[in-house]
């Protein structure tokens, strides 16, 4: 095995370089170095592994599906062992256990940290890639795995005036080492997606004031927080291999099974026995997934769905005007958001909802937050402001493909790209997550992914070294997928699904609807096929 050191990378010559050392990178290094026996090197910007699991440490942060699924299958005897203590893992829990599988297949030692890739350059004439660093520093490699993250490249708005402020502004997406002291502060909180409920949820009893900004307010159910399910322990350990299967069957691979009846195959009456048992267990996938099996299809359905969370709305939120601006107008069509106790927050007299909709942000002053309306004077302002979703962080790397075509000229009018993995015009280069992949991203499906595609690399290998996709296969791929989310109520719904959420981005369609099981079965076509879609060079 050929090694190399986390110093003087210069001139580093590898067979595979792994952008990312997050939940994907993890185990592309491990497959690439310890299954396949290939001089690999893993770069990451973070001082230690985790990916977004590293950075995202803000108060509340945790998966919202089950701990059992966000976990790796090719260790086994970890899946079935390690104990998780919780249903819904929270961030250093995850990090705990990203670290001991870095510890216990020694991944570290071919990893360079706190190293961010700026450049990639397809060289044809050496049939590798040039990888440079922030500090200047060139490395090639055959190969080139990119794990950098569906949702790890954040948005941040620029308001005006920031320098201004005398307090604190925070980051939720770069939470900090050190730990903020916020008891007995005047806190923002900016945004209420996902990061927002849940940091909005663990610090309204801590702070002295909590100022919530909100843009768009948000279709929200419970979580479920609570001890890992003795039953599903129980279960991974008698079989952890038909454990697997199933979860892989599922469709988005959640770890439960989705509906297959339809909302209004059924009574008013029964439909709102469903939507209560799913509101009492948890979950937000489970709740849009579970219940019924055309909530994001049929408008009619969906209104169904809409109007429990509405009702829910307004009985427990005790002011009129509150639970009026809580509740959403737009369809229950984005990622579903999940938190214990979210609306039950606005009956606290130390919350206070403020509407950037109708009084959108103006800027900063000296002593806080200014709206239209008026200022908002804070000790702490947090920035819960999202993510530039799927293509953010692959943009950010300068990446040149065949005859100098830049990606960004290449997805100027939104991404291209064949599966979620590959790119046409950049031989050589494999996604994790990309464009046009499966509608989920637990570790068992970035398994799937590397798996795939590192079998392409093996037949490369035998077929001369270099791979790149047909282009009108990359195409047909594309408006398949297009075609699928136009069937469905995300296309008409704004979120970083589509990439509204962040001004100037290209609204587009990103994902492969088709379900896991049905994503399977077409990479295994392509694959049983000889791989027709690809060129070999």
């Amino acid at each position: 095995m050929n090694d190399t050191t986390t110093s003087r990378l210069d001139g580093l010559e590898l067979d595979v370089a792994v952008i990312g050392a997050g939940v994907g990178g993890l185990y592309a290094l491990q497959r690439v170095r310890d299954q396949m026996g290939m001089n690999v090197r893993g770069f990451d910007d973070a001082p230690g592994v985790g990916g977004t699991w590293y950075w995202n440490k803000y108060p509340g942060c945790r998966v919202d599906t089950e701990s059992t699924v966000y976990a790796y299958s090719f260790d086994k005897e970890m899946f079935v062992n390690w104990e998780w203590p919780e249903r819904y893992a929270l961030q250093p829990a995850v990090l705990e256990y990203l670290n001991a599988v870095a510890d216990k297949h020694d991944l570290k030692r071919s990893i360079s940290f706190e190293t961010r890739i700026t450049k990639a350059e397809w060289d044809a004439s050496a049939t590798r890639w040039k990888l440079t660093t922030a500090n200047g520093e060139q490395v090639t490699a055959r190969y080139v795995i990119e794990g950098v993250g569906l949702l790890s490249s954040s948005y941040i708005p620029q308001f005006p005036g920031r320098e201004n402020f005398r307090g604190e502004v925070i980051l939720a997406s770069k939470w900090p080492d050190r730990e903020p002291e916020l008891k007995g502060k005047r806190v923002g909180v900016v945004g209420t997606g996902s990061t927002g409920i849940q940091i909005i949820t663990a610090l309204a009893d801590k702070v002295d004031h909590l100022y919530v900004f909100q843009r768009t307010p948000q279709w929200c159910v419970p979580l479920g927080v609570g001890p890992f399910p003795a039953d599903t322990r129980e279960r991974i350990k008698e079989n952890p291999d038909e454990y697997l299967r199933w979860v892989l069957d599922t469709g988005t691979v959640f770890g439960f099974q989705e509906s297959a009846t339809p909302a209004m195959s059924v009574s008013e009456e029964e439909r709102r026995r469903v939507y209560e048992a799913a509101w009492q267990k948890g979950n937000g996938f489970e709740f849009m997934l579970g219940t019924f099996s055309d909530l994001v299809a049929s408008a009619e359905a969906n209104d169904t769905a809409t109007a429990f969370i509405r009702d829910k709305i307004h009985g427990i939120v005790r002011d009129k005007s509150t639970a009026d601006l809580l509740t959403p107008t737009d369809y229950y069509a984005k990622r579903p958001l999940a938190a214990d106790g979210y609306y039950e927050t606005y009956n606290r007299g130390n919350v206070t909802l403020v509407d950037v909709k109708s009084a959108p942000i103006t800027g900063y002053s000296e002593r806080g937050i200014v709206t239209s309306d008026g200022e908002y004077e804070l000790d702490v302002v947090i920035l819960a402001t999202g993510f530039d979703a799927v293509t953010g962080n692959y943009l950010k790397i300068d990446t040149v493909g065949r005859d100098g075509a830049t990606l960004q000229e290449a997805w100027a009018d939104g991404p291209h790209a064949f599966c979620g993995m590959t790119i046409a015009g950049f031989p050589n280069l494999f996604m994790i997550f990309g464009p046009f992949g499966p509608f989920t991203s637990q570790p068992l499906v970035h398994e799937w992914q590397i798996n795939w595609f590192t079998d392409l690399i093996r037949a490369a290998d035998e077929r001369g070294g270099v791979v790149d996709t047909d282009q009108s296969a990359q195409e047909a791929w594309v408006t398949m997928c297009q075609e699928q989310m136009a069937g469905t109520l995300f296309a008409v719904t704004d979120s970083w699904i589509n990439g509204t959420n962040v001004p100037g981005k290209p609204r587009a369609s990103m994902f492969y609807m088709g379900g896991m099981a049905g994503y399977a079965t077409e990479m295994g076509r392509i694959k049983e096929g000889g791989y027709r879609e690809f060129t070999f060079d």
